[in-house]
């Protein structure tokens, strides 16, 4: 068009990723991660949990991370491959060794600082903690950016989730790492039935949305006992409301939902906060 200056691509690029930003769903404040003390990398477990060794403590490293100690840490917002590891009848899921491979490439032998913004140890004993190298690197951010891991939040961990969302969605996009894989292939309601008992994300439409004796369900189909449903419980709806998602707003929206696939009354996802639902349009 006459009279409009050419834009240069670096900005280009800068306003589509802001806009891209903007579109994102709107979260409810989360405590923003504090440093916890430093450790040196043992050994790394999976693509997602690894044994350190600390080296230096601050006033919110937790007493069993003392100086000296070998602790496990998982690194939280994020879920691997899974590895059998012992488990009797466990079949290694696709990819799995590769991603305990990126993990240790980005991180064995190296100090890492731990950073704490929820619950700070789950029920194995386990340091939930973000990672960053000395350099500065953000472990978990780039385990997704290298398609090696999905963004797996809690209702007591959900910080960084929007970040997270955006390096894991440029992965799946460009079909890195487990994206070209067909087992982490993000499913339809239709295809859910035969998936109960695993990890999925999941996109269609909400049929319709209603709160029910303080519990909200999102139907995706017109038969609430077979079709595939969203189910917030009381909590969640509290959290739900602090992030401004509107329950009854989503009906006749776009979602993605990522959670375990359950059965009652057909497949279902519980969605204990809002950072489980990606609104789409």
């Amino acid at each position: 068009m006459v009279g409009m200056k050419a834009v240069p691509r670096s900005a280009l690029r800068l306003a589509i990723v802001l806009a891209w930003f903007a579109c994102l769903p709107a979260f409810a404040a989360a405590p923003k991660p504090e440093p916890g003390g430093t450790g040196m990398v043992r050994e790394i477990t999976d693509g997602d949990t690894l044994v350190i060794e600390m080296v230096e403590a601050t006033p919110t490293t937790p007493p069993e991370a003392a100086v000296g100690s070998k602790i496990p840490v998982r690194l939280v917002g994020i879920q691997a491959p899974k590895l059998p590891l012992g488990r009797p009848d466990f079949r290694a899921w696709p990819r799995a060794e590769e991603s305990k491979a990126a993990l240790s490439e980005l991180a064995l032998g190296k100090r890492l600082t731990l950073s704490f913004g929820g619950q700070r140890r789950d029920r194995h004993g386990r340091l939930l903690a973000h990672l960053h190298a000395e350099d500065g690197t953000w472990i978990q951010g780039e385990m997704l950016r290298a398609g090696m891991a999905r963004v797996y939040t809690f209702a007591d961990n959900r910080e960084l989730a929007a970040e997270m969302y955006a390096l894991e969605r440029a992965a799946r996009e460009a079909r890195r790492g487990i994206w070209g894989n067909a087992f982490y292939a993000v499913r339809t309601p239709e295809q859910l039935a035969p998936l109960v008992g695993t990890f999925q994300l999941v996109e269609g439409r909400v049929k319709n949305a209603a709160i029910v004796h303080s519990r909200a369900y999102l139907n995706f189909g017109a038969d609430w006992k077979t079709d595939f449903t969203v189910t917030i419980p009381p909590p969640g709806l509290t959290l739900f409301r602090r992030a401004k998602l509107d329950i009854a707003g989503l009906s006749g929206k776009r979602i993605r939902v990522r959670g375990w696939v359950e059965t009652y009354h057909g497949p279902m996802i519980e969605a204990t906060h809002p950072e489980q639902i990606e609104v789409l349009e």
